[in-house]
């Protein structure tokens, strides 16, 4: 049975971005194989954190989670942390990593370039990526062209540990991912949406109130075509194309729309919309956090076993 994995690092507010090109995809992909999706946690600590506002970001995006529609009766859904196998499997693999291969990781080089102290867990991340996805034996790995690297640099580690301690791991391919809205900063239309984003201007969060949205898509970057062509999609004009791009993946249209203030007040009624409906879930959802912490034991506690085999059988032709 084909298995998927998607984790997502608690770092800054999920955005309407992680709605439409992840999320959505993930609620409604069918019931033909395990499917294994969660929070990592982990991930969130190789560089410097409040350890109450991680607990905070790993709550709200657990609920979230929810409160998008993915189905505990559908899909298994995870704590990174919980599952010790990750962290163990993660050692296993740095006995078989080199420093030369972590020293090209491109995410490394931008993160800790440039600061004092720059921690260990931030060099070795990419290995413990490695764990998560070779846990499960997933024959491939969707992945944007940003996570190309890490996925490439977990094949290497799964073939070589193969070849010097015996078949243990599937060595998964590397495909491209289930077609998703990819959206766009609205301040800077060139840069993906990122819930990282330190001041939000251009980010749509998933939680921001309809006059937030209403404000944020107002203040959108178009450009100062005008005319009744205006409104259309070109290279030249990423910021009018993101707005449609964006109008469309909410189930808008831009039929007759020549002005940008009407594309505008278009998204911006689209965005809300859909925004509704998950943020009245997501109410409903932190009003019960018992519900979202069990749901998240069961799928961690289903995990610890399905992994258990994996780790088992990599100890062992280890040597342990």
């Amino acid at each position: 049975m084909d298995r998927t994995l998607s984790l997502i690092t608690p770092t800054g507010h999920l955005t309407l971005g992680n709605l439409l090109g992840a999320l959505r995809g993930m609620a409604s992909a069918k019931a033909t194989g395990d499917c294994f999706y969660g929070v990592s946690d982990l991930h969130a600590m190789t560089t410097q954190h409040d350890p109450a506002v991680l607990r905070s970001a790993v709550s709200e995006v657990s609920t979230l989670l929810l409160a998008a529609g993915l189905d505990p009766e559908r899909a298994t859904l995870l704590r990174q942390s919980q599952v010790p196998a990750h962290r163990e499997l993660a050692y296993l693999l740095e006995c078989t990593a080199y420093t030369g291969e972590l020293n090209r990781i491109i995410q490394y080089k931008e993160k800790g370039r440039g600061v004092a102290s720059t921690r260990v867990s931030l060099f070795t991340y990419p290995v413990l990526m490695a764990a998560d996805i070779l846990l499960y034996r997933p024959s491939s790995v969707p992945v944007g062209e940003d996570q190309r690297q890490h996925v490439e640099l977990t094949r290497d580690l799964a073939i070589r540990f193969n070849n010097t301690y015996g078949r243990v791991f599937t060595v998964p391919e590397v495909t491209l991912p289930r077609a998703g809205a990819r959206v766009m900063d609205l301040q800077s239309p060139t840069a993906k949406m990122s819930k990282s984003d330190a001041s939000g201007a251009g980010v749509i969060r998933l939680l921001d109130p309809p006059d937030v949205v209403r404000r944020k898509v107002a203040r959108a970057v178009t450009d100062s075509d005008t005319g009744p062509d205006a409104v259309r999609a070109a290279p030249d004009k990423p910021g009018v194309t993101n707005l449609l791009d964006i109008l469309a993946a909410c189930g808008g249209s831009a039929s007759g729309i020549t002005a940008y203030g009407a594309l505008k007040s278009a998204v911006t009624d689209a965005v809300v919309a859909v925004l509704e409906p998950l943020q009245k879930s997501y109410a409903e959802l932190a009003d019960d956090p018992a519900y979202v912490t069990s749901v998240f034991a069961t799928g961690s506690e289903r995990c610890r076993v399905t992994t258990s085999s994996v780790l088992a059988d990599a100890a062992a032709a280890m040597g342990l």
